[in-house]
This record gives structure tokens, C-alpha cells and sequence, in this order.
């Protein structure tokens, strides 16, 4: 099918066209045609978005589907997929109905919710399908003007801080972006991605103000780059937006932003640092590294420290992102695959967390650790719901979380076992403040009166988390479902990556020979 991708894309669009123009009024009808337009265009995207997937060959290590336009002033719409960024879509689309779903119980403007959210979901899935540089900076930054606005008008009691803390801090990384962006075209006369993707750029040593710049160019262009998707992703110490935007944004904000939002840094290290900057890089890894270490220990004990059950969740988060730019930077198969797989699973399962909380907050209002205790003894699914997701967060053997965490410990390993080491104890601090949140809300007595008429999950609630639970538990046992898609094109990464490295390695000796 012709512009298939292009129909995945703006299907959530016109769903949000037809509830702006045709749908009147905020009475209970209104309310529910918005929410069943928005469940319904969000499943056949999912269901169209189907028929990429049996059609992608993972052996193909090159975009396919590709569309190309001509565009405004010259510039070029285009569009493609390949073994890394299809599964990104597929999760996108996975996601987007269950986070419907669970905004079942809004009742404010909910005709302007959904179609944020059904914004949102068209300019995520141009993020990582867009083929053109200008393209791929237009999706990525009107991305966040809806979750801007669901913060704002959607969230909690300091919601105004927590929105303009988001856009503030990921707009401003992005600035620097765009400046490499220009830079770029500048340099290679082109904003396609896939031929910028085998241009080399600069690399040669200069001095700047005094100070020397190793990878020249390449270095100073990776640098503008990280800075956008290091907020992005986020990485420590530029993170702290993260937690304040979990904690103000409704349940289903919360879902999307740790779910898909989050993946865009990972992916963009993955389609512009890696393959256009490898000697930037190569210079910067030890760095990024060593962030992504101690991004994992310290977030981990900060989030021991938590006594809101969203901030504790938040700054898990940051501390599994660590993971995956270790992985992405340890630059083998082992590791990106383990980054890729990551990025995925932290989708389902801290996606899952976020609706856990949400389903006792619609019950009490509160998100206060100290306010719960013994849910099991009144809500039995519930608990086994939330036990099964905290393992999958702690990485237990059989779940999703541990084959992603284990590939990038082993992907590092090989480059630098100092870092591994450091980044393994994350793994028992993730199970100290799991099982310390678990305990306090769903295990013991059930003392408190408030809590001794609360109802278990509907079957709704239990609707909304099985094909997560179903996620978690397959890609725990046959993980290959995932890397026999990312295989191919991750190898081809890699490969593509050493000898961009030796060219300019090679380029460099030769410069130093003939002075």
C-alpha cells in the first residue's frame, strides 16, 4: 500500500480534526463521543500500523516504505522506517489506545484532551519516521506543545511550574540542535537523513578561544546534539524537569511521557550521534558513560528517598534511561541491542506503573506512600497487577526488564568493566525502592479507615493491563521477537560506525604527515 506510513501518521489527526469541528457542547454525550473517537482512531492506527510490521523484512538493513515530496521552499517530506525505529512506532501505537482508555474518568474539556493527545500521537510517530532533517526538527518540537498543554491544563495543584519547567528545559537543549542542524546543511548541502547519515564530516583537531577540540567539528556538532537528547531522555544532571512533570501530569500524561516521549533521546542518539559523529562519539563516550553510572546510583537512592508514589516511579525512570545510553555508547551489538530492547520494555512496564498508581489515586485521591497499606487484603487483582510490574522494573529473570538490563551490562562490559560494575549496583538499589513501595502500599494490615471501603480493579482497569501484562511476560521469555527485527540494522550500525572511525582515523594520520 502506497503512503501507508504517512496514513499511520495523520489518522490520530483526523480523528482530532472531526472532534474539533463536528463535536459541540460538554454534556455527558459530548464527553463520551470524544472518548470513543479518540479509542477508536487510536486502535486502527495500532491495527494499520500492523500491516508495517508484517511487511518490514528485518534483513533489509536500508529504510523502507519510503515517501518522498516535494515540499514548501524547496524542502522535501520524507518518510521511511528501518529495524531500529519500527518497533518505536509500533510502540507508539501500542501505547496510545491504552492511555485512552485510561482517561476514562476525565471530565474537564475532554473534547480539547483528546485531541492533544491524538496531536501528540501523529507528531511522535513523525519523530521516528521522518527521513528529512527539517522534518524530523518540526515533529520533534511541536511534540511539545500538546504534552505542554496536558500538563498545564490537566494537571495537578503546580501545574503551570511543572509545564513550563518541561518545555523550558527541552526547548532550550533543542536550540543547539537546530544551530548543528544549520551547520550541517551547511557542510554537506543536504537535510536527507539517510545521505547525511554517510557523509563525513570535520574531524580534524582545532583550537577555539584558546581551548583545543579534539574531533574538531564532529565533536562540537555530537555536543549540540546530546544537549537536546540528553534533556530528552533525561539524563543526569540534566533530569530534574522529569520528576516535576510526572507528579503534576494526569495519569495518562505520565503513561505517554515515560512510555514513548522518553524513547525520543535514546532514538536520536541512535539515527544522528552514532552514525553522523562517530568521532565526536568516540572522544565523548568515556563521558556519556560515566553519566549514565552514576545517572543509575544516584537517581536510585533519590528515589529511596521518595514519599510520592509518582516521584519515586519518575526518578526510576532516569535510573533505567541510564542503562540505556550505556548501552547505546558502549557501541556493539550487545549493548545497542540491549539499549533498543530497554527503551521498549521501559515502555510497557513503567507505562504500567504509572496506571497502577493511577487506578488507587482515581480511588483516594492521594499519591502519598504513607496514606495506603494492606491493599491486598481489599484488593487482591490489583496487587498481583502491581507485584508482577514492580518485579518486571527490578528486572526479574521472565520479564522484559531483565533481558534489556542484562544486555547492556554485558554490551559495557566489554568496554569498560569499571562502568559496568558501578552501573550493576543499580540493579540492587532498583530492588530496594521497588519492594520498599510495594511493601508500604500492598503488603501488612489494612489499618487505615479511609482505605477499608476501597473497591478492586473494574473491568476496564484489568482490560487496560493485559496486553501490557502480555508484553512484559513474552519479550521476557522470547526476546527475540525484538532483537530478530533490531539485529540486522543494528550490526549494520555498527559496522557502519568502525569504519567511519578508521576513514578518519586514516584521514587524520595522513593530514599529520604531510605538515
Amino acid at each position: 500500500m502506497d503512503n501507508l506510513l504517512s496514513i499511520v501518521t495523520f489518522i490520530p489527526t483526523f480523528a482530532a480534526a472531526i472532534l474539533a469541528v463536528f463535536l459541540r457542547g460538554e454534556d455527558a454525550a459530548a464527553q463520551r463521543n470524544a472518548k470513543w473517537v479518540a479509542l477508536i482512531a487510536t486502535s486502527v492506527t495500532f491495527l494499520v500500523s500492523l500491516f508495517i510490521l508484517f511487511d518490514f523484512d528485518p534483513q533489509n538493513t536500508g529504510f523502507q516504505f519510503v515517501e518522498e515530496h516535494e515540499w514548501l521552499l524547496g524542502l522535501k517530506y520524507k518518510m521511511g522506517v528501518d529495524g531500529i525505529s519500527i518497533l518505536f512506532v509500533m510502540l507508539t501505537t501500542f501505547m496510545m489506545p491504552i492511555t485512552i482508555a485510561a482517561s476514562w474518568n476525565v471530565t474537564v474539556r475532554v473534547k480539547e484532551y483528546m485531541i492533544a493527545f491524538l496531536i501528540l500521537e501523529t507528531l511522535m510517530l513523525g519523530v521516528f519516521m521522518a527521513l528529512d532533517l527539517v522534518l524530523f526538527y518540526l515533529f520533534f518540537e511541536a511534540g511539545l506543545i500538546p504534552m505542554f498543554l496536558i500538563i498545564g491544563i490537566w494537571g495537578g495543584k503546580e501545574r503551570i511550574y511543572a509545564s513550563f519547567k518541561f518545555f523550558l528545559y527541552t526547548f532550550l537543549g533543542s536550540v543547539l540542535m537546530l544551530v548543528a542542524m544549520v551547520a550541517m546543511f551547511t557542510d554537506a548541502g543536504t537535510t536527507d537523513i539517510p545521505t547525511l547519515m554517510r557523509h563525513q564530516f570535520g574531524s580534524e583537531d582545532f583550537s577555539v578561544l584558546g581551548i583545543h577540540v579534539v574531533g574538531g567539528m564532529q565533536t562540537l556538532m555530537f555536543l549540540a546534539f546530546f544537549a537536546s537528547f540528553a534533556v530528552k531522555m533525561p539524563m543526569w544532571p540534566v533530569h530534574t524537569w522529569l520528576p516535576d512533570a510526572h507528579v503534576q501530569a494526569p495519569t495518562a500524561g505520565s503513561v505517554v511521557l515515560a512510555a514513548i516521549l522518553l524513547k525520543m533521546g535514546g532514538y536520536g542518539f541512535l539515527r544522528f550521534s552514532l552514525p553522523m559523529f562517530p568521532v565526536g562519539a568516540e572522544v565523548l563516550t568515556p563521558l556519556v558513560l560515566w553519566m549514565s553510572a552514576i545517572a543509575i546510583v544516584y537517581t536510585s537512592l533519590v528515589a529511596l528517598a521518595q514519599e510520592d508514589m509518582k516521584k519515586l516511579i519518575a526518578y526510576s525512570s532516569v535510573a533505567h534511561m541510564g542503562y540505556v545510553t550505556m548501552g547505546i555508547f558502549a557501541a556493539n551489538q550487545q549493548g545497542i541491542d540491549g539499549a533498543i530492547f530497554q527503551m521498549l520494555s521501559h515502555g510497557f512496564i513503567s507505562g504500567a506503573l504509572f496506571l497502577c498508581v493511577g487506578v488507587i489515586y482515581d480511588r483516594m485521591h492521594t499519591r502519598e506512600i504513607d496514606a495506603y497499606g494492606g491493599l491486598v487484603n481489599r484488593m487482591p487483582a490489583y496487587a498481583l497487577i502491581f507485584m508482577l510490574f514492580t518485579m518486571a522494573n527490578v528486572g526479574l529473570p521472565g520479564t522484559s526488564g531483565f533481558i534489556g538490563e542484562f544486555l547492556t551490562l554485558i554490551g559495557v562490559f566489554q568496554v569498560n568493566t569499571w562502568v559496568a560494575l558501578v552501573a550493576t549496583t543499580g540493579v540492587i538499589l532498583s530492588a530496594a525502592y521497588a519492594l520498599w513501595l510495594y511493601r508500604r502500599v500492598v503488603l501488612g494490615d489494612l489499618i487505615k479507615e479511609s482505605l477499608k471501603s476501597i473497591s478492586d480493579m473494574t473491568t476496564r482497569e484489568r482490560a487496560i493491563f493485559a496486553p501490557l501484562v502480555v508484553m512484559t511476560l513474552l519479550l521476557g521469555v522470547y526476546p527475540s521477537l525484538v532483537t530478530d527485527i533490531t539485529g540486522p540494522a543494528v550490526e549494520a550500525l555498527i559496522s557502519n560506525y568502525d569504519t567511519a572511525l578508521a576513514e578518519a582515523n586514516t584521514a587524520t594520520q595522513v593530514a599529520d604527515a604531510t605538515q
